[in-house]
């Protein structure tokens, strides 16, 4: 049996697996009404999984639409009772979770605000993909490279992104400033 979840040690991608929209409409359908009192529109499918024929670290990125990151803090406690564990990465900007564990993930799902940079960003980057399958194949190509230059260093993984998504980011978000941390929105 193929094993899909990602080892928080180690980066790898794996080809498209086509389970994968499945996976996320499952997951989707379960969460959608558990979070309801703190959504303001349906849970989205983001990150790699969501791009039809494009390889990924095989875990399902969600990301739910709330009003701010004060009023759904009471939605942590509802992920969490639902399997989630809450981590505080990047804070300031959504409430991330992981599952089943830190160590063995199958699903993140991060409370986004629906009206803030980072939910604009992450929603246009997917949509450029999905549009633009020669960009959809150069990232993967980038994807397979810095996952074999930085196999153990996931944050390395994600900088090294960076350059990319900003230049994406740029193009289909013409106003964006460039972030200065050099992390990848997305």
């Amino acid at each position: 049996m193929k094993n899909d979840n990602e080892s928080a040690d180690h980066v790898v991608v794996v080809p498209y697996d086509v389970e994968w929209p499945a996976r996320f409409e499952s997951e989707r359908q379960w969460l959608q009404p558990l979070l309801a009192p703190w959504l303001t529109g349906d849970i989205e499918h983001i990150g790699s999984t969501s791009v039809p024929g494009l390889a990924a670290k095989p875990v399902i990125d969600m990301m739910a639409p709330v009003a701010s990151l004060k009023d759904a803090r009471p939605a942590i406690v509802a992920a969490s009772e639902a399997g989630y564990l809450h981590h505080p990465y990047r804070a300031d900007v959504m409430h991330w979770f992981c599952k089943p564990s830190p160590h063995v993930r199958t699903h993140h799902l991060h409370l986004v605000p629906r009206d803030s940079p980072l939910w604009r960003e992450r929603l246009a980057f997917r949509d450029a993909l999905r549009a633009d399958p020669n960009l959809a194949q150069q990232y993967a190509a980038l994807k397979m490279q810095l996952a074999a230059q930085f196999r153990t260093d996931r944050e390395a993984y994600t900088v090294a992104k960076g350059p990319f998504v900003q230049s994406v980011l740029s193009t289909v978000l013409p106003s964006l400033p460039p972030r200065p941390d050099g992390e990848a929105a997305p």
